[in-house]
């Protein structure tokens, strides 16, 4: 079904794939080398086309387009107004579609909206009202671009099946962009995707994706490259195939996306009266990829990925056959994920042999597309969901998709078998609509499915748990009444009906500025927006506090600020660390505020040993061997260690919230994803490296770590950074911090990316 090549492989005429440079050279005649094929993929292509800064090694990034949702462009615009902020410099997309429920917090939400139609009037960008569209759903219909570039602050930000090359990071980067700066990284590795055959009748893109998900996530084969979809399978699909393939991407740890393009991407443009966006991409006569993943798609059957991750994959038919083993397994999974702290079985889920589920959804970017919703209308038209715990809902990611899908009747035969259609959100994706109950089981065709992600909190003991399935098998499965069922069981004729866009949908209700800005608009603040404390350059030397210490093999950003109802109070950045880690160590928010009452002594010309008498003896025992320490020289403030932390989404309060609690510093093995490191990065925290073993560990919970000279190491570009766990000795620990750019260290060195651009 798939196979991983263990090196490197050149792709011939876009079909055949060689490892072996010898038979290259007898193929083509010519002796081509790996440096010059390299050259010839489609994403190196699209990356010179918008690097400036002439070394292909080193790349400086100037994207064509940004787009946000209301969780983040409040924050965004914020930080780009104190670093000043005068007017959009490219189209800026602010979509609504992630507090759109406006249940939580009073008028919090409809503040965060009146503020971006402001910001959109005075700074000349882009306002798409709540439930007109999910964030790249939009971008999919109005903004991609054939050999363009995108960047969005949502993990999810891609759209390579439409040769958009989008790359979704946390804010600070989208503030860079709208400052005219770059975004900077070394060209990453380039992976080829290989689709070979065509799927079978039922298999959905969600199948797909699950089943490339579950070949490359644990071992890093995609992590931070950029995946390229080619080979003869890429033509059988259709453009919502793709787009379903693609925006799954991301739970790989890729960088980005980009596939080849035919006529029927051209055909996607047309449709959506944008045929000048349609740019044909092949990669070249002689293409050399860093990795190569074959995808026998004839082989591939629905998938299903089990709690507690997306890589987390079986087949519906592997799960059946072996019920028991495969639940408990996901029971021992949850020992680790959980952390023992609630009662976890799906064994009453199990009726006569047969799993039960008690909820369906397809919902937001992966799942609203028409094919996925038109498929799941003709698999459900003439049963019925029960009157049983079993629910369906149904959210069409567009409401010119909801259009469409009322015209054709889809919406008729999905209401008829009791299905509940609604609204383009995004909350089922993120815990902020259609929360099961307690102990339930969840089937969805959207993104993610960590711990609690669907709402329920672990915190208050709750649990609820999710597992992704494709839209196909989860209609099957409703059509069941709620027994799980792939969709290739199914005897279902597929009517495959055509998409018609209307335009009017949008041209009535989006605000588009057209790139002119009105710097006369008067922004509108409601109560709860605020904006960031100040923040203090990297001090001379370091006194840490381990406050929280986490040793599951990978954590999540929804770990560290959790989404859900948090997410009405993003805008709130001392409001919203009131939030973090509250699913994961529910004290971590107190042990932090304690810590960091010292570096607010040290601020306001105090004696921190005044205010927090732990610190007396570690300040006499690191005097011991460097007497000059804190005499005006040192920073106090917080850490915590986790293996690997970051996996999941872009969002930037995952390391602003430890920020403005007094964090300077993330201490870890390795860092599940780039955005996450580059997010500490520009809120001025350290990325510390260990390379002390997780079962070794040198220092726990409450221990004190000291760093002297730490800007002078910063300045200086150390390889190796010199620390002391402080005991009854000084413990020596070695830290690195990875490959970082002249600017992110100056980032670091300023306190936080405002303090950089405020020079």
């Amino acid at each position: 079904m798939l196979k991983l090549y263990d090196g490197g492989a050149y792709l011939v005429n876009g079909t055949e794939i060689i490892t072996d440079e010898a038979e290259v050279k007898a193929k083509t005649g010519r002796e081509v080398s790996k440096e010059e094929a390299r050259t010839q993929t489609m994403a190196y292509g699209i990356l010179e086309a918008h690097n400036i800064s002439g070394n292909m090694e080193r790349l400086q990034i100037k994207f064509d387009k940004l787009t946000s949702h209301d969780i983040t462009f409040v924050g965004i615009i914020q930080t780009a107004r104190a670093s000043g902020l005068e007017k959009f410099p490219i189209p800026y997309v602010l979509t609504n579609c992630h507090n759109s429920l406006c249940a939580v917090g009073g008028t919090i939400n409809e503040d965060d909206h009146m503020f971006g139609l402001t910001c959109a009037k005075k700074y000349g960008g882009v306002y798409v009202p709540p439930h007109q569209a999910v964030i790249h759903q939009f971008a999919r219909e109005m903004l991609a671009g054939g050999g363009k570039m995108i960047l969005g602050s949502d993990s999810h930000t891609r759209y390579g099946a439409l040769g958009t090359m989008a790359m979704g990071e946390g804010g600070p980067e989208l503030v860079k962009q709208l400052l005219n700066k770059t975004y900077d990284i070394k060209m990453p590795g380039v992976i080829g995707i290989y689709l070979d055959g065509e799927p079978v009748k039922g298999v959905g893109p969600q199948d797909v994706a699950l089943a490339i998900i579950g070949a490359t996530f644990a071992n890093g084969y995609v992590n931070n490259k950029v995946m390229e979809f080619v080979g003869p399978g890429v033509e059988k699909l259709s453009a919502d195939f793709r787009i379903g393939i693609d925006v799954m991407t991301t739970e790989t740890t890729c960088l980005s996306s980009i596939w080849k393009t035919d006529d029927k991407i051209k055909e996607f443009y047309e449709i959506h009266g944008r045929s000048e966006d349609y740019k044909e991409l092949n990669p070249g006569a002689v293409t050399y990829y860093d990795g190569m993943v074959y995808v026998n798609l004839s082989e591939i059957r629905p998938m299903i990925a089990m709690p507690f991750h997306p890589s987390n994959v079986y087949t519906i038919d592997e799960v059946r056959k072996n019920l028991k083993d495969v639940l408990h397994d996901v029971e021992q999974k949850a020992l680790v994920s959980l952390d023992g702290a609630v009662d976890y079985s799906l064994q009453d889920k199990v009726i006569d042999g047969k799993l039960y589920v008690d909820q369906g959804i397809i919902a937001g970017c992966a799942g609203g597309g028409f094919e996925n919703i038109c498929a799941a209308a003709d698999i459900i038209k003439g049963h019925y969901i029960g009157s049983d715990e079993f629910t369906f809902s149904v959210y069409p990611a567009s409401t010119p998709i909801y259009m469409e899908l009322v015209k054709n009747g889809a919406v008729a035969d999905l209401m008829e078998a009791g299905t509940i259609v609604k609204t383009a959100f995004c909350g089922p994706c993120f815990g902020a609509g259609d929360t099961p109950a307690n102990n339930a089981f969840s089937i969805r065709h959207s993104t993610r499915n960590f711990p609690n992600r669907e709402g329920s909190k672990l915190q208050s003991g709750q649990i609820a748990s999710v597992a992704l399935m494709d839209a196909r098998s989860i209609a099957a499965t409703a059509a069941n009444k709620g027994f799980l069922t792939p969709a290739t069981d199914m005897d279902v004729e597929y009517k495959g009906q055509k998409y018609h866009f209307d335009q009017k949908i949008y041209a009535n209700r989006v605000f588009d500025s057209h790139g002119v800005a009105d710097p006369d608009t008067k922004i509108k603040f409601g109560p709860n927006i605020k904006d960031w404390p100040a923040m203090s350059a990297l001090p001379e030397n370091l006194v840490l506090k381990v406050v929280s210490e986490i040793h599951d093999p990978v954590t999540t950003t929804d770990e560290l600020i959790p989404s859900g109802e948090t997410s009405s109070y993003r805008s709130n950045p001392l409001g919203l660390a009131e939030f973090a880690l509250s699913r994961k160590d529910p004290a971590y928010v107190g042990r932090a505020k304690e810590v960091q009452k010292a570096q607010k002594a040290i601020e306001a010309g105090e004696c921190p040993l005044e205010v927090l008498e732990e610190l007396k003896p570690v300040m006499a025992k690191i005097q011991e061997k460097y007497p000059e320490a804190g005499k005006g020289n040192i920073g106090v403030g917080s850490t915590i260690f986790a293996v690997k932390p970051g996996d999941g989404s872009a969002r930037e309060q995952a390391a602003s919230c430890q920020k403005v609690l007094g964090g300077w510093a993330n201490i870890a093995n390795e860092y599940a994803t780039k955005r996450y490191r580059s997010n500490l990065i520009n809120w001025g925290m350290l990325p510390f490296i260990t390379k002390e073993d997780d079962k070794k560990l040198s220092f726990k919970n409450g221990d004190y770590i000291f760093v002297p000279e730490i800007r002078k190491a910063v300045e200086n570009k150390d390889a190796e950074i010199k620390a002391y766990v402080v005991g009854d000795t000084l413990k020596e620990v070695t830290f690195t911090l990875g490959d970082m750019t002249d600017a992110e260290r100056e980032i670091i060195l300023k306190g936080c990316l405002i303090n950089y651009y405020k020079g």
